[in-house]
């Protein structure tokens, strides 16, 4: 069946069909988060039969909601953790090759106040530097008081002595992950968004598939598997709980928070680290559609949610540290978007801070052979991918097969990249949506963000997007960089969704009304 032609309504019903009628599947990921995403992609690759379940939409939790870098860590090296800085400073420069559309060579600017901090900065990050070895993205190096000042006009000049200039990546996080999920089905998996998984199949004490729900249609499936990996982030304990209910606690949940600013706020092209804060944490300012994202926190919390709210505390935090590097200090009336995202840490040694639990990922097998991968992060996402996959090979005694996707180009790749395109991101399929404007290129949904009608239709017929939030969140990131424009669109973005998923008014209202509801949340009152 040719699928071309069909919206992504017809599609989804079509693959549904291939969800029921299929004997075993080789694997069923439950997550569609980075790590869940990553371990489809790369057994996908290997040519397993393989498909991935999400309760929402792709990236809906933490993984729409990272400081947007892909780092090599420079302050895990500070807590020595060099085995993970090689890890991440790898996997950084494979990702830079293979989704260039997404990922950007980004420098940054460490402000420097006295002379211990030169010499701990500058050795410190030829080690970061060297650790990277031929898949550095530039070397860093010390510049003057005056070249500083020069780059970030909005530094607090009193007491600067000068800065460090190094190199690291800055991506669009959920835009990655739509891709990732697109390449799953370029090879031949399935990535459904909006399938909840409710049980576990046993066959004998073995886990041997999943029950699940569509949250859509309330349908239910039975899907039955070789292997079943629970990749789902801040909710690994819940499936971990349906496979053994007296299963203990493995994870604990920290919180970062991020603002959004008008770039007036910090204007430069540099990116600012201020590597201690009063918390001990690094803070960045990074520059990021045209807008800054300012953060990030690191705050315990006690459970784990999709929708988290930052706390007064430290919205407080970021806004207070941030004024004292920009000349102009911003106020809360000034922060365009808030958002928070949830960490999945391995559960702490008794007495130890989450700032200090290490970023690793761990992959854990139970009895009944559940997979389940805690911790990690984004620039790890293919690492975690490739090495669950071939814990799968050992502990089932499947052929080792080796991984295509270090080299492997992820869907929308291209070379040439005009970063002053507003569909830069959309690399290959630009000019597809291009096409889609029919004369009316001059005409956009939101002008001051670039959106057009054309995205909209993208979305539904080829990025799976169901609902106006997944649009306006995580297709394009309206919602995180400018709230209240999102809520001013979001009846022209539902009207759209209308006419092509064939939906009614009725519909229209209730999006726009449960859009409004949770936009609401990302604005500073």
């Amino acid at each position: 069946m040719n699928l071309s032609s069909f919206h992504d309504d017809a599609r989804r019903k079509v693959f549904l069909q291939q969800l029921e009628s299929a004997e075993t599947w080789d694997l069923a990921v439950i997550g569609g988060g980075a790590t869940g995403l990553g371990i489809a992609m790369e057994a996908a690759t290997r040519g397993y039969k393989t498909v991935l379940l999400e309760q929402a939409d792709f990236a809906k939790g933490t993984s729409s909601r990272s400081t947007k870098l892909v780092h090599g860590g420079v302050r895990y090296l500070a807590q020595g953790n060099v085995k993970l800085v090689r890890e991440a400073s790898i996997e950084r420069g494979l990702l830079y090759r293979n989704a260039p559309h997404l990922v950007k060579n980004q420098s940054f600017i460490i402000p420097l106040y006295n002379f211990w901090d030169r010499l701990k900065y500058t050795i410190g990050l030829k080690v970061y530097d060297w650790i990277a070895g031929r898949l550095s993205l530039g070397s860093s190096v010390f510049i003057s008081r005056e070249d500083t000042i020069r780059r970030l006009p909005n530094i607090k000049s009193e007491g600067l002595i000068g800065g460090v200039l190094y190199h690291d990546g800055q991506f669009d996080d959920s835009r990655l992950a739509v891709n990732l999920a697109q390449s799953i089905y370029e090879h031949g998996g399935l990535a459904f968004n909006y399938i909840k998984v409710t049980g576990l199949i046993r066959d004998c004490q073995q886990i041997a598939g999943v029950e699940c729900i569509d949250t859509e249609t309330l349908r239910t499936y039975k899907v039955r598997a070789k292997a079943v990996v629970n990749a789902t982030g801040v909710f690994v304990d819940d499936i971990l709980q349906m496979d053994n209910p007296a299963a203990s606690k493995t994870i604990t949940v920290s919180q970062g928070t991020h603002l959004v600013l008008d770039k007036k706020f910090y204007p430069a092209e540099q990116a600012l680290m201020i590597p201690e804060t009063s918390d001990g944490r690094v803070l960045f300012a990074v520059p990021w559609h045209n807008k800054v994202v300012v953060g990030t926190t690191d705050t315990p919390v006690e459970t784990a949610s999709l929708e988290p709210l930052a706390l007064e505390k430290e919205i407080a935090f970021i806004l207070d540290t941030a004024g004292q590097y920009f000349t102009e200090k911003p106020t809360r009336s000034d922060v365009l978007s808030v958002f928070a995202g949830l960490r999945p840490l391995a559960a702490p040694a008794k007495g130890q801070k989450t700032k200090e639990i290490s970023r690793s990922h761990k992959i854990m097998v139970s009895q009944s052979k559940l997979f389940t991968i805690l911790g990690g992060k984004w620039t790890t996402y293919r690492k975690m991918g490739e090495d669950m996959v071939s814990r799968i090979e050992t502990e089932l005694h499947w052929e080792k097969k080796k991984s295509a996707t270090p080299a492997m180009h992820i869907h929308g790749y291209t070379n040439s990249i005009n970063e002053e395109d507003p569909f830069a991101v959309y690399g290959s399929d630009a000019h597809r949506i291009r096409g889609m404007m029919n004369g009316d290129a001059g005409i956009w949904i939101s002008e001051s963000l670039k959106i057009h009608k054309a995205q909209v239709l993208w979305a539904v017929n080829e990025e799976m997007a169901r609902t106006v939030e997944d649009v306006l969140s995580r297709r394009t990131r309206a919602l995180l960089l400018d709230a209240q424009e999102s809520i001013r669109i979001a009846p022209d973005v539902a009207a759209v969704m209308a006419d092509v998923m064939g939906k009614d008014e009725e519909w229209i209202s209730e999006q726009v009304r449960s859009y409004k509801k949770l936009a609401e949340k990302y604005l500073l009152k």
